[in-house]
Protein backbone atom coordinates (compact mmCIF):
# COMPACT_ATOMS: atom_id res chain seq x y z
CA UNK A 1 0.00 0.00 0.00
CA UNK A 2 1.63 3.67 -1.15
CA UNK A 3 1.35 5.06 2.53
CA UNK A 4 -0.37 8.45 2.99
CA UNK A 5 -1.72 10.93 4.90
CA UNK A 6 -4.99 13.45 4.10
CA UNK A 7 -3.51 16.81 2.64
CA UNK A 8 -6.60 19.01 2.91
CA UNK A 9 -9.93 19.40 1.85
CA UNK A 10 -11.29 22.35 -0.40
CA UNK A 11 -14.45 24.56 0.23
CA UNK A 12 -15.22 26.74 -2.75
CA UNK A 13 -16.85 30.17 -1.25
CA UNK A 14 -18.33 33.13 -2.72
CA UNK A 15 -16.97 35.66 -0.56
CA UNK A 16 -12.95 34.86 0.74
CA UNK A 17 -13.62 37.49 3.60
CA UNK A 18 -17.20 36.68 4.60
CA UNK A 19 -16.17 32.66 4.82
CA UNK A 20 -12.94 33.74 7.28
CA UNK A 21 -15.18 35.73 9.18
CA UNK A 22 -17.72 32.88 9.77
CA UNK A 23 -15.21 30.23 10.55
CA UNK A 24 -13.64 32.57 13.36
CA UNK A 25 -17.03 32.93 15.05
CA UNK A 26 -17.08 29.53 14.49
CA UNK A 27 -14.04 28.78 17.03
CA UNK A 28 -11.49 28.04 13.82
CA UNK A 29 -7.88 30.10 13.42
CA UNK A 30 -8.06 30.99 9.92
CA UNK A 31 -5.07 32.43 8.52
CA UNK A 32 -4.76 34.05 5.24
CA UNK A 33 -2.91 31.56 2.24
CA UNK A 34 -2.46 33.88 -0.31
CA UNK A 35 -2.94 34.16 -4.42
CA UNK A 36 -2.72 31.88 -7.11
CA UNK A 37 -0.41 32.97 -10.17
CA UNK A 38 -2.26 32.73 -13.84
CA UNK A 39 -5.74 31.87 -11.56
CA UNK A 40 -8.71 34.04 -10.85
CA UNK A 41 -8.15 32.31 -6.61
CA UNK A 42 -7.20 33.35 -3.37
CA UNK A 43 -7.48 31.01 -0.18
CA UNK A 44 -7.06 31.21 3.19
CA UNK A 45 -6.34 28.38 5.44
CA UNK A 46 -7.64 26.25 8.92
CA UNK A 47 -4.65 24.13 9.76
CA UNK A 48 -5.49 21.34 12.47
CA UNK A 49 -3.26 19.53 14.65
CA UNK A 50 -2.58 16.37 12.75
CA UNK A 51 -1.13 18.35 9.51
CA UNK A 52 -4.17 18.34 7.57
CA UNK A 53 -6.44 21.66 6.18
CA UNK A 54 -9.23 22.82 5.32
CA UNK A 55 -8.94 25.06 2.12
CA UNK A 56 -11.21 28.18 1.93
CA UNK A 57 -11.05 29.66 -1.70
CA UNK A 58 -12.66 31.77 -3.89
CA UNK A 59 -12.50 33.68 -7.34
CA UNK A 60 -12.20 36.81 -8.56
CA UNK A 61 -13.48 36.46 -11.77
CA UNK A 62 -15.25 33.48 -14.01
CA UNK A 63 -12.94 30.71 -14.42
CA UNK A 64 -14.97 28.29 -16.81
CA UNK A 65 -11.77 25.93 -17.39
CA UNK A 66 -11.89 25.35 -13.74
CA UNK A 67 -14.13 22.64 -12.41
CA UNK A 68 -14.39 24.37 -8.31
CA UNK A 69 -15.29 27.70 -10.18
CA UNK A 70 -18.15 25.32 -12.05
CA UNK A 71 -19.48 23.49 -9.26
CA UNK A 72 -19.39 26.66 -7.19
CA UNK A 73 -21.10 28.80 -10.20
CA UNK A 74 -24.03 25.81 -10.39
CA UNK A 75 -24.37 24.63 -6.98
CA UNK A 76 -22.99 27.19 -4.49
CA UNK A 77 -20.56 27.14 -2.04
CA UNK A 78 -19.61 24.31 -0.48
CA UNK A 79 -16.86 20.99 -0.75
CA UNK A 80 -15.46 20.65 -3.95
CA UNK A 81 -12.26 18.21 -3.58
CA UNK A 82 -9.39 16.84 -1.81
CA UNK A 83 -6.04 16.21 -1.71
CA UNK A 84 -3.68 13.00 0.30
CA UNK A 85 -0.26 13.71 0.91
CA UNK A 86 2.67 11.29 -0.86
CA UNK A 87 5.93 10.37 0.42
CA UNK A 88 6.90 10.88 -2.84
CA UNK A 89 4.47 11.88 -5.77
CA UNK A 90 6.45 10.42 -8.58
CA UNK A 91 6.27 7.32 -7.02
CA UNK A 92 2.89 7.17 -6.13
CA UNK A 93 2.07 8.39 -9.94
CA UNK A 94 4.32 5.37 -11.31
CA UNK A 95 2.34 2.66 -9.19
CA UNK A 96 -0.93 4.24 -9.52
CA UNK A 97 0.03 4.34 -13.20
CA UNK A 98 1.07 0.62 -12.96
CA UNK A 99 -1.84 -0.43 -11.57
CA UNK A 100 -4.44 0.66 -14.37
CA UNK A 101 -5.04 4.40 -13.52
CA UNK A 102 -2.96 5.57 -16.56
CA UNK A 103 -4.45 9.40 -16.98
CA UNK A 104 -3.25 10.58 -13.38
CA UNK A 105 -0.62 13.16 -14.67
CA UNK A 106 1.94 15.46 -12.09
CA UNK A 107 1.90 19.16 -12.47
CA UNK A 108 3.41 22.00 -10.90
CA UNK A 109 1.28 24.71 -8.60
CA UNK A 110 2.48 27.54 -6.71
CA UNK A 111 1.23 30.67 -4.44
CA UNK A 112 2.36 33.96 -3.09
CA UNK A 113 1.82 34.59 0.36
CA UNK A 114 0.68 37.80 1.24
CA UNK A 115 4.27 38.29 3.33
CA UNK A 116 5.57 37.71 -0.44
CA UNK A 117 7.02 33.99 0.04
CA UNK A 118 6.19 31.80 -2.56
CA UNK A 119 5.85 28.41 -2.12
CA UNK A 120 5.40 25.47 -4.45
CA UNK A 121 4.09 22.06 -4.51
CA UNK A 122 3.68 19.06 -7.35
CA UNK A 123 -0.16 17.98 -7.74
CA UNK A 124 -1.80 14.85 -9.53
CA UNK A 125 -5.15 14.63 -10.68
CA UNK A 126 -6.67 12.20 -12.85
CA UNK A 127 -10.30 12.84 -14.65
CA UNK A 128 -12.80 11.38 -12.37
CA UNK A 129 -13.11 13.36 -9.19
CA UNK A 130 -14.28 10.06 -7.21
CA UNK A 131 -10.63 10.05 -6.28
CA UNK A 132 -8.77 12.59 -4.33
CA UNK A 133 -5.60 14.36 -5.88
CA UNK A 134 -2.42 14.50 -5.12
CA UNK A 135 -0.11 17.07 -3.63
CA UNK A 136 3.58 17.27 -2.33
CA UNK A 137 5.57 19.86 -1.45
CA UNK A 138 8.44 21.64 -3.40
CA UNK A 139 9.70 24.00 -0.85
CA UNK A 140 9.71 23.19 2.87
CA UNK A 141 5.96 21.89 4.17
CA UNK A 142 5.95 24.49 6.76
CA UNK A 143 5.77 26.78 4.21
CA UNK A 144 2.64 25.77 2.89
CA UNK A 145 0.96 24.63 6.23
CA UNK A 146 2.00 26.48 9.15
CA UNK A 147 2.64 24.90 12.63
CA UNK A 148 2.54 26.67 15.82
CA UNK A 149 -0.06 28.68 17.34
CA UNK A 150 -2.05 28.85 13.70
CA UNK A 151 -3.09 25.09 14.29
CA UNK A 152 -5.04 25.71 17.23
CA UNK A 153 -8.39 26.09 17.95
CA UNK A 154 -10.93 27.70 20.30
CA UNK A 155 -13.32 24.92 19.46
CA UNK A 156 -11.32 22.25 19.90
CA UNK A 157 -10.39 20.63 16.51
CA UNK A 158 -7.29 18.67 16.37
CA UNK A 159 -7.71 16.95 12.83
CA UNK A 160 -10.11 15.17 9.94
CA UNK A 161 -10.66 12.07 11.02
CA UNK A 162 -12.75 10.83 7.96
CA UNK A 163 -14.09 11.88 4.64
CA UNK A 164 -17.29 11.22 3.11
CA UNK A 165 -17.41 11.28 -0.65
CA UNK A 166 -20.41 11.03 -2.83
CA UNK A 167 -19.72 8.59 -5.92
CA UNK A 168 -22.09 7.01 -8.91
CA UNK A 169 -21.45 3.68 -8.30
CA UNK A 170 -19.53 2.45 -5.08
CA UNK A 171 -17.81 -0.88 -6.32
CA UNK A 172 -16.09 1.10 -9.59
CA UNK A 173 -14.85 3.91 -7.23
CA UNK A 174 -13.34 1.29 -5.26
CA UNK A 175 -11.83 -0.49 -8.14
CA UNK A 176 -10.22 2.89 -8.89
CA UNK A 177 -8.62 3.64 -5.30
CA UNK A 178 -6.76 0.34 -4.94
CA UNK A 179 -5.87 1.41 -8.47
CA UNK A 180 -4.32 4.89 -7.17
CA UNK A 181 -3.27 3.44 -3.70
CA UNK A 182 -2.90 -0.51 -3.91
CA UNK A 183 -5.06 -3.20 -2.51
CA UNK A 184 -4.32 -3.17 1.05
CA UNK A 185 -5.94 0.38 1.44
CA UNK A 186 -9.58 -1.01 0.67
CA UNK A 187 -10.92 -2.74 3.79
CA UNK A 188 -14.51 -3.37 4.09
CA UNK A 189 -15.59 -0.87 1.89
CA UNK A 190 -13.79 2.16 2.97
CA UNK A 191 -10.16 3.34 2.36
CA UNK A 192 -8.48 3.10 5.20
CA UNK A 193 -5.01 5.64 4.85
CA UNK A 194 -2.50 7.13 7.94
CA UNK A 195 -5.12 8.62 10.58
CA UNK A 196 -8.25 8.60 8.63
CA UNK A 197 -10.73 6.97 6.31
CA UNK A 198 -12.63 7.57 3.69
CA UNK A 199 -16.14 6.16 3.08
CA UNK A 200 -18.09 6.38 -0.59
CA UNK A 201 -21.84 6.48 -0.21
CA UNK A 202 -23.16 6.09 -4.24
CA UNK A 203 -25.32 9.56 -4.79
CA UNK A 204 -26.96 9.30 -8.28
CA UNK A 205 -27.73 12.57 -9.71
CA UNK A 206 -25.90 14.99 -7.13
CA UNK A 207 -25.68 17.95 -8.21
CA UNK A 208 -22.13 18.52 -7.09
CA UNK A 209 -21.07 15.91 -8.77
CA UNK A 210 -18.87 13.18 -7.63
CA UNK A 211 -16.87 14.53 -4.61
CA UNK A 212 -16.12 14.65 -0.91
CA UNK A 213 -19.87 15.14 0.83
CA UNK A 214 -19.21 15.74 4.58
CA UNK A 215 -16.01 15.99 6.90
CA UNK A 216 -15.79 14.66 10.43
CA UNK A 217 -13.55 16.14 13.04
CA UNK A 218 -11.64 15.01 15.82
CA UNK A 219 -11.86 17.43 18.74
CA UNK A 220 -10.47 17.73 22.17
CA UNK A 221 -11.75 16.30 25.39
CA UNK A 222 -12.88 19.19 26.70
CA UNK A 223 -15.20 19.81 23.09
CA UNK A 224 -16.80 16.41 23.20
CA UNK A 225 -20.22 16.99 21.54
CA UNK A 226 -19.04 19.90 19.89
CA UNK A 227 -21.91 21.55 17.44
CA UNK A 228 -20.39 23.22 14.40
CA UNK A 229 -23.33 25.73 13.26
CA UNK A 230 -23.80 25.03 9.58
CA UNK A 231 -25.24 28.84 8.83
CA UNK A 232 -20.97 29.83 9.05
CA UNK A 233 -19.57 26.67 7.15
CA UNK A 234 -20.44 28.01 3.79
CA UNK A 235 -22.15 25.11 2.57
CA UNK A 236 -19.62 22.57 3.77
CA UNK A 237 -21.13 19.91 5.71
CA UNK A 238 -19.21 19.64 8.71
CA UNK A 239 -19.53 16.90 11.67
CA UNK A 240 -17.79 15.88 14.89
CA UNK A 241 -16.49 12.96 16.04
Amino acid sequence: MTAMALDHVVIAVASLEQAVADYRRAGFTVIAGGRHPGRNTANALVVFEDGSYLELIAYSAPSPEERWWRVLDAAGEGLVDFALLPQDIDAAVADARRRGLAELTAVPGARNRPDGVRIAWSSARQQRHDLPFLCADITPRALRVPEGDARRHANGARGIAAVQVAVQDVAASLARYRMLLGGDAVVDGRVRLVGFEVELREEQGRARGEGPSVITLSVDARHQGLHIDPALTHGASIQVL
